[in-house]
């Protein structure tokens, strides 16, 4: 523990206020309901409802697999902005055989800060395809329009719907509130463009996965604040949904594969001006004082007591407390990442299918 010290003093901006909050929610009385999980997995193709906390990331042979070539190519544990921006050129890797797709088109957009780099799926010639707008992951330092290329032409086609991918500006070259900024001008510019694109204006969803899941949920904070665009449906993949590593999970789960509680620090680091508190909303939605008036929700987790799947199973019990329709799918066997692993790993491949699905459902009003 000793040895920790210096990181712990390193990430003491961090630390301090998070501690502060846990304090005062505790002296509130706030009671955590249990939340029932839709649980994935390779031997239950048919929903499982499970209660509380699931098992931890079990010994599957693919998991392995993929552990073996993250290690191989010095990824596993990635401990710097350089080791996460590495890591996300080769996940791409993992991600098999890009689909064909009816049209993919790389435009430039007006943005915060000059123009802004989105990518547009289009999965039929039909005009008035419901849109999803998509947020790389990548820790608010890494990724790329690239790095999701294969995965989101398999949503776009299983979804019957167009995506628009969005490069926002990263950390820490360009330190929040850059990354939402550019998230939420992008989705009021589909808004406004819909038809331009092919889309229907009536039938904006947004997603994300890790950071580009933090993303999607801050971008319908700031949809309800600034009252447009009007959003059917949120898709949060292992979000990221809070700034801090004081939840007890941090501790007992700090070494799980490819996310590490020193990582997180360091991107959260290189993302935050030191002077932003992170209780704001925009930085980490869980801490918003409401999550009324918000679109309906999909949260994917992965594992066991890890990190992420506790800050979702926290978020989600917060919505339904607010009266937003939110449900919670686990997949124990999977690691960080496994959206862009579906070339190896089963779970992607279902993960893929259930975000496809469910935005689908959402579009239709189902």
């Amino acid at each position: 523990m000793a040895a920790r010290m210096p990181k712990a003093i390193e990430s003491l901006t961090l630390l301090v206020p998070t501690l502060l909050s846990v304090l005062l929610s505790a002296a509130g009385g706030v009671t955590a309901a249990p939340v029932n999980w839709t649980t994935r997995g390779p031997l239950d193709e048919q929903d499982q409802a499970a209660t509380g906390s699931a098992s931890k990331t079990s010994d599957d042979p693919e998991v392995k697999a993929v552990l073996e070539k993250l290690a191989a190519a010095g990824i596993t544990q990635p401990a710097t902005v350089e080791d996460v921006r590495k890591a996300y050129l080769f996940y791409p890797k993992l991600s098999g055989t890009p689909e064909q797709i009816f049209r993919i088109q790389d435009r430039q957009i007006p943005g915060p800060a000059g123009k802004l780099p989105i990518r547009v799926y289009s999965s039929k010639p039909a005009s008035g395809a419901p849109i999803l707008v998509f947020f790389h992951g990548g820790g608010f330092v890494a990724g790329d329009l690239d790095s999701y290329d294969t995965p989101l032409r398999s949503v776009a086609n299983r979804c019957e719907c167009t995506v628009v991918s969005v490069a926002y500006r990263l950390a820490p070259e360009d330190k929040y509130p850059a990354a939402p900024e550019d998230a939420y001008a992008a989705t009021k510019w589909v808004a406004d463009h819909a038809a331009e694109i092919g889309g229907d204006a009536t039938r904006i969803a947004v997603g994300g996965d890790g950071a580009g899941g933090n993303l999607a949920a801050v971008v319908t904070l700031m949809a309800r604040e600034r009252k447009s665009p009007r959003l059917v449906f949120q898709v949060l993949i292992y979000p990221m949904l809070d700034a801090s590593t004081m939840r007890p999970s941090w501790f007992t789960e700090s070494d799980v594969p490819t996310i590490t509680r020193e990582v997180k620090h360091k991107a959260m680091s290189a993302y935050l001006p030191i002077a932003t508190p992170i209780s704001d909303p925009f930085v980490a939605p869980i801490r918003s004082a409401r999550l009324t008036d918000l679109p309906p929700a999909l949260v994917i987790a992965y594992g066991g007591d890890d990190p992420m799947r506790v800050e979702g199973e926290e978020y989600v019990r917060r919505l339904k407390q607010d009266g937003v329709a939110a449900t919670i799918s686990l997949y124990p066997s999977a690691v960080h990442g496994f959206f862009l692993m579906a070339g190896d790993l089963a779970e992607g491949k279902r993960c893929i299918d259930e975000v496809a699905t469910s935005v689908k459902h959402a579009f239709s009003g189902t």
